[in-house]
């Protein structure tokens, strides 16, 4: 594949990575950036800053999926997100891209402007998402994960991952998973050009196992389809650092961004949009072919 389509955006792959800006329009985010709390002109100007710094897409989230985080009733949800969606798509000509688990948040979020919808899901958790996106030209992200943030298998099959009780080598589950969720999105009617793929790294899954998956990144990455690297300032991190706090996870980010993009990866979804399209660009020079590197 050599494209990835994204409503009026065709994103060319293999050349540069892309790197997609975090916007949370969330008060209770886990990574401590505090925007949403000061208001829709905050979060106006943090995504805005990040445009500047280098993203290529944002990526706006109106619902916590850190674990244990409480659910978000759909009309709030659609409050946080929609007036953002609209002030940057007056703004910007960057893709906008929605984390969100709801149908009817997707809809609405496209109508207003995104050309993304990034599941974390992949649709499970909405039997109407995969038809709904079915009916636009938007890209879609389908991730890996176990359980719910909500529910208690999160925290149990981590447990029993680190236990060493796992019953299946957590590459050939996300393989499993996505050879599934892809014939569930084709069977819907969206097309292959538009659906890219996110391992989960974080959501249920151990330490070990997240390392297995930046790791053994280039099994996932020759799947066929457009992968996402999200492990920004995530707990994994920290805790090969030392219990580093989250405001000091910016160097192990660089490492695992920098490793996620020498084994395919795509696009990287980070928080510190500045720092890592330079580690995005430095990697792309030694390990993508281009016409200016040769």
């Amino acid at each position: 594949m050599n494209t990835w389509k994204c409503g009026c955006y065709s994103l060319e792959l293999h050349r540069k990575t892309y790197v997609m800006g975090i916007v949370n329009a969330t008060p209770d985010s886990f990574s401590g950036d505090g925007v949403a709390a000061r208001g829709l002109d905050a979060m106006l100007a943090h995504a805005l800053q990040l445009a500047q710094d280098g993203a290529d897409i944002l990526d706006i989230g109106g619902e916590s999926t850190r674990p244990g985080a409480e659910k978000v009733p759909e009309d709030e949800e659609l409050r946080r997100v929609l007036p953002l969606i609209r002030a940057l798509t007056a703004r910007l000509d960057v893709p906008l891209s929605v984390d969100t688990t709801k149908s009817a948040v997707a809809r609405a979020a496209i109508e207003a402007g995104a050309a993304i919808i990034n599941d974390i899901s992949a649709g499970t958790f909405d039997p109407a998402m995969l038809p709904t996106l079915a009916e636009f030209d938007c890209g879609v992200i389908l991730m890996h994960l176990r359980g719910t943030p909500q529910t208690m298998e999160w925290s149990r099959q981590v447990r029993n991952a680190e236990c060493g009780m796992r019953n299946q080598d957590v590459i050939e589950e996300i393989l499993d998973f996505w050879r599934e969720r892809v014939e569930a999105a084709r069977a819907a009617g969206i097309a292959d050009e538009r659906i890219a793929l996110d391992a989960g790294f974080g959501f249920g899954k151990s330490v070990d196992e997240n390392l297995e998956i930046l790791r053994r990144g280039r099994e996932l990455s020759d799947f066929g389809f457009p992968t996402l690297s999200a492990t920004s300032r995530k707990s994994t991190i920290g805790k090969i650092l030392d219990d580093a706090p989250i405001g000091e996870r910016l160097f192990g980010t660089a490492a695992t961004t920098a490793l996620a993009i020498a084994n395919g990866a795509d696009i990287v979804r980070v928080h510190d949009v500045k720092q890592m399209a330079q580690v995005a660009r430095m990697t792309d020079a030694i390990v993508r072919t281009t016409d200016e590197h040769g």
